[in-house]
């Protein structure tokens, strides 16, 4: 049995190899928090340079968005990919997945809901 800490580094690894194949490029940092049934996944540096580059264009707002709606349906279409990792780690399944990108900070959020909490062996401190 895997404890919270492992679990958590998993998906983190998970996640990178998931952005490097599907995004083209790795986050520059990423952390997973498991809570209970959420499992909050926090991706730090995720724009490429093309991609930071629309972000800024004029009007600035249908650049930002654009930019939102095609990474949320290339999430979208990955849900299934995204699911199993998570179920091959946690031996749990996902109920929803939530997502959100700010073009402004390059930062990225992926919430799973789990159908239940995990099971994991407490550590020793």
């Amino acid at each position: 049995m895997k404890s919270r800490g492992e679990i958590e580094a998993a998906i983190c690894d998970g996640i990178n190899r998931f952005e490097q194949e599907f995004m083209g490029r790795g986050p520059k940092h990423i952390h997973t928090h498991l809570i209970g049934d959420l499992l909050v996944v926090r991706l730090q540096g995720v724009l490429t340079a093309a991609e930071q580059h629309l972000a800024e264009t004029f009007p600035v707002e249908k650049g930002r968005d654009l930019l939102k709606q095609v990474r949320t349906q290339l999430i979208e279409t990955a849900r299934p990919v995204l699911e199993k990792l998570v179920l091959e780690i946690t031996g749990v399944k996902t109920v929803s997945l939530h997502h959100d990108s700010s073009v402004i900070t390059g930062e990225e959020v992926v919430v799973f809901t789990l159908a239940e909490s995990p099971l994991f062996r407490a550590t020793k401190k």
